[in-house]
Parts: structure tokens; sequence; C-alpha cells
């Protein structure tokens, strides 16, 4: 007779009636998929590396507090987890997550300066209103993508499934937009760097 491999949701009862191993086995069988989308998410080995660590005490801390109630949905709980850890390290770094685009003026960068003193604060702020004026003439269509890739840090994914296109699309748009900025940005010959 073959013996089925346990579900998820086996597995982590297993685990908190005190079997271990069973904790090593939902790593093991998750470890490539959550290791993937960290690494797609912050292009770095040592910093995925650390996301991937946090994610799993947080999910063993979790557990053992009993506050896992997502029967059968172990895998997207555990994503949601490493998803929030993603944005924090973003925010505790105060930079933006990185374009896809490489070679597309990145109008962002400017807006990530943690050290700023209050003159420097000021004209980021300036800027950051500015930016904000300047997308509001975009086309619809690439402002929408805009501000959701930017603003609201959703994936091209999700800004596909939310708006009914291909994440091609989406992509596209963002980079028309991020084009079209530009020229804005040159058209009122906005200075955005000191």
């Amino acid at each position: 007779m073959i013996q089925n491999t346990p579900s998820d949701a086996v597995l982590v009862k297993t685990y908190l009636e005190g079997n271990e191993s069973a904790l090593c086995e939902l790593i093991n069988r998750h470890k490539q998929r959550l290791y993937s989308f960290i690494y797609s998410k912050v292009f770095d080995r040592d910093i995925t590396e650390d996301i991937f660590q946090d994610t799993f005490i947080k999910v063993i801390k979790t557990l053992k507090k009993g506050g896992y109630n997502e029967e059968g949905k172990f895998l997207p709980w555990v994503m949601r987890i490493a998803h929030n850890l993603v944005i924090d390290h973003f925010r505790k770094n105060n930079r933006m997550p990185k374009f896809e685009n490489k070679d597309d003026f990145n109008i962002f960068s400017v807006l990530s300066d943690g050290a700023l003193n209050a003159e420097k604060q000021m004209i980021k702020g300036q800027v950051e209103n500015d930016v904000r004026r300047l997308i509001q003439e975009l086309p619809e269509d690439q402002k929408k993508v805009l501000i959701m890739r930017i603003y609201k840090e959703m994936s091209f994914k999700e800004i596909s499934e939310q708006t009914g296109v291909s994440i091609n699309t989406a992509l596209g748009r963002m980079r028309y937009a991020l084009i079209n900025l530009r020229k804005v940005i040159e058209k009122h010959n906005i200075v955005l760097t000191n």
C-alpha cells in the first residue's frame, strides 16, 4: 500500500501535538516557492535568507500561540507573512522596491534618502507634491498602474488581476508612465535632485 503524503493541515496539527519533524517537512515542502517569492521582491540573497528565516520564526511563534486557523491554506498564509516582512524591510531601509525596468528613469530614487536635514526634508516634501501633481497629468490607465505599483506596493500580477489586463500590458503601462513622467518633468523644467 502506497502511503499518501500528509496535507499541510495534517502536518500543522502533528507539529502542534509536539512532532518537530512535521515542521521540517512543511518548511522543506514550501522552501523553494517561498525563497523565490522573497528573492523576486528584494533581489538580494542575504536579505532573502534573513526574511526567509524571520518568516518561519513568525510562523512558529504564531503556531505555538494557537494563532493559526487558516484551515488547509498554509502556503498562502506563510506567503502573506513573508510579504509583510518584505514590506517591513523596505520601510525600515526607507527605500522603494526595485523596478523590473532597470534602464528606466527612476524618479522615485530621489524620494528615498532617510538622512535628510530640515531643508532637504522640505525640498523632498515639495518634490513629492510635484510628483503627485505630475502623476495627475498622465493618461488614466498609466496613472492607475503607477499609483498601484508605487504607492500601494502592488505586484504586477496583482495589478493585472485588479485592472483586468495582462501582466505585460501592466508592465507596458508602467514603462510608458515613467517615460511620460520624464517628458512632463522636462517640459516643466523641474529639478528633482539637489
